[in-house]
């Protein structure tokens, strides 16, 4: 069941953090994978700023870059439902090769295409994305732990470099679905 008119269900989960940051989407099976980056980087909140790749049953897939000797598949020719075919189905996603911010991503359903919504389509968000290169997974605790302690020497600078408080729990489900309403003009920019 994977056509023009099949929709994917995805959890997509940022690996290494607790309590975990994850979003649930659904996009159609013929996103290609470029496309599907973008659509991580407007669900997570990431601001697409950094190098990428898939890892899909362990062919990489991302945007090839010989200056950077990286050994991609291209992204933008292979479409999510030619190469992730079933339910429960895993594949990975890192964005920034420095900070290795590594993403699960679990196929939950495969549903048909509903005729009156627009996708991509983001259903429940779970936590405030990191700020960007604060340092990955470890340093993103590291962050968090001098926010939440105005005694810890780091507080003021970290404070200083977000510009102003951090609320880990906060996740604005309404802003994330109108970064994704706006998915059209976001890839064309891309391409």
């Amino acid at each position: 069941m994977t056509n023009s008119k099949t929709i994917y269900q995805l959890k997509i989960t940022l690996r290494d953090i607790r309590p975990p940051i994850w979003r649930r989407v659904q996009v159609e099976s013929s996103t290609t994978l470029s496309q599907l980056h973008l659509i991580i980087q407007a669900a997570i909140g990431w601001y697409n700023c950094h190098l990428h790749s898939f890892s899909i049953q362990g062919i990489e897939y991302g945007n090839p870059e010989p200056n950077y000797g990286l050994e991609l598949r291209d992204e933008k020719k292979v479409q999510l439902g030619s190469v992730v075919k079933q339910e429960k189905s895993k594949f990975s996603y890192t964005y920034d090769f420095g900070d290795s911010w590594e993403h699960s991503i679990l196929v939950e359903k495969i549903l048909p295409k509903e005729p009156k919504v627009s996708y991509p389509l983001c259903l429940k968000a779970k936590r405030a994305c990191p700020p960007e290169d604060c340092g990955g997974a470890w340093g993103y605790m590291e962050f968090l732990e001098a926010m939440q302690n105005p005694t810890h020497p780091e507080h003021e600078n970290f404070q200083e470099w977000i510009g102003g408080s951090f609320n880990s729990e906060m996740c604005d489900l309404q802003e994330i679905n109108q970064r994704l309403a706006n998915f059209e003009t976001l890839s064309q920019q891309y391409f």
